[in-house]
């Protein structure tokens, strides 16, 4: 058998590089460990020591999601909705009556911009980005804030788990189970880039933690509110904030960190009918973007994270699953034993990522062939994002998309140029 496969050293070297990944992944995952609070005597940072910033689009109905902050006790939560809905806002803040809630607004509904309203707001070390459809657990804070204990770590980043209906027809059980698998499948390769190298793909905006200095630094604003993307910075970029927030944070010297545990495990929605593919669509393009410009843009991720460039960057461009698993059964070699091999192997990938969700919930297991034919047919969406990484469209979210053309404006060298030399005067003169 082994002379046979040696005789095939492409095959050989094409099955090493598709198939250790996940094996490297898995022990990486469960090798990760939690970084706990110091005792109380030693904490330097509490509840106190965070804002919530919430940009939000509609005024109200999301209630539940901020009652679970609250509860939490952050020293502030910062709520930006659109000047459409700030009287809808602050009415439902008023009805709450929580005490630690305040509303501002922007013109247009642009969460880079609604965060970028809010953090001259905020007065505290910590500054948590937070959706306005997450619930937390009353035991995040703590773990969110251990990482930031060192000054060495500069973004704290959650698990995330989907928040499931109780009584799903079986259309909605069947887009739910993808919306699952997708978050734990994030959930796993983060967890394992932290351990094998401090990096990971992006920290998630749904729930991240930063220290207010390093967002609230005139160099961090400008950048933000001023990426260009695109051949020769064609196009003024104004979505993927969590990219750029995260690709901030490597290219400057600050670590990140993943508190996976339950006790920092925050709930979230995604759409439990076809409208999830457009969400798939979304982030696939958000995907191509931002990796294009980790790995031969700026490319610190290189040096400093070699094993993330391997697990997670460079996947953007050589995970074809379905070309992967035709071509590797097609050109295995003529041994009966080989081809077991492999089927046990592209067995245990497909299934190594999703076992906590099959511990939590066993009945999801029956649903494993959709998650194998969902990550062949992926591979049409990722083609298609590919070929149209000038849409930002949302396309799932009532709304969002009245500005779409905001997101990603068309610029010329000379509005570029001029641009950038109105920031410099302003940052200048202050």
């Amino acid at each position: 058998m082994f002379a046979l496969v040696a005789e095939n050293s492409l095959w050989l070297f094409l099955f090493c590089f598709r198939y250790l990944r996940p094996l490297l992944c898995a022990w990486g995952f469960c090798r990760l460990k939690l970084i706990r609070p110091p005792d109380v005597e030693r904490v330097l940072l509490t509840s106190q020591d965070v804002t919530v910033v919430i940009p939000c689009l509609a005024g109200n109905g999301i209630e539940d999601s901020l009652w679970s902050i609250v509860a939490t006790d952050p020293k502030e939560i910062i709520l930006v909705t659109i000047d459409a809905n700030l009287e809808k806002a602050r009415n439902m803040v008023k009805q709450m009556d929580a005490g630690n809630i305040r509303v501002l607004s922007v013109a247009q509904p642009n969460k880079r911009r609604q965060m970028v309203r809010a953090i001259p707001e905020v007065f505290t070390p910590v500054t948590i980005f937070a959706d306005d459809d997450v619930t937390w657990p009353t035991t995040l804070l703590p773990l969110m804030l251990a990482p930031l204990e060192d000054e060495s770590y500069g973004g704290v980043g959650t698990n995330q788990r989907l928040r499931r209906t109780e009584h799903p027809s079986p259309s909605q059980a069947l887009w739910e189970f993808l919306g699952a698998v997708y978050l734990q499948r994030r959930n796993f390769d983060c967890a394992a880039c932290i351990h094998w190298d401090g990096g990971l793909p992006c920290l998630s905006g749904r729930t991240v933690a930063y220290r207010t200095k390093i967002i609230s630094d005139d160099a961090f604003i400008n950048g933000f509110t001023n990426e260009y993307w695109g051949w020769h910075g064609t196009y003024q970029l104004n979505a993927d904030d969590d990219n750029f927030i995260t690709r901030w944070l490597v290219s400057h010297g600050h670590r990140i960190a993943m508190q996976y545990h339950r006790d920092a495990e925050v709930e979230t929605e995604l759409e439990d009918n076809p409208k999830y593919l457009k969400q798939c669509l979304r982030w696939a393009r958000s995907n191509w973007r931002s990796n294009i410009t980790t790995l031969f843009v700026e490319r610190h991720v290189w040096t400093q994270q070699p094993f993330s460039v391997y697990a997670v960057f460079q996947t953007t461009f050589s995970h074809w699953a379905a070309l992967w698993d035709l071509g590797l059964f097609w050109f295995c070699p003529d041994d009966g034993r080989v081809f077991w091999v492999l089927v046990g192997v592209w067995a245990l990938s497909k299934i190594i990522k999703l076992v906590p969700l099959f511990v939590r919930r066993p009945s999801d297991i029956l649903m494993l062939p959709v998650s194998v034919i969902f990550g062949w047919l992926h591979g049409l969406i990722k083609l298609y994002a590919a070929m149209t990484l000038h849409v930002t469209a949302w396309g799932s979210r009532e709304g969002a998309d009245e500005n779409d053309s905001y997101r990603m404006i068309h610029i010329t060298p000379f509005e570029r140029n001029r641009a950038a030399e109105t920031r410099a005067i302003e940052i200048y003169t202050q």
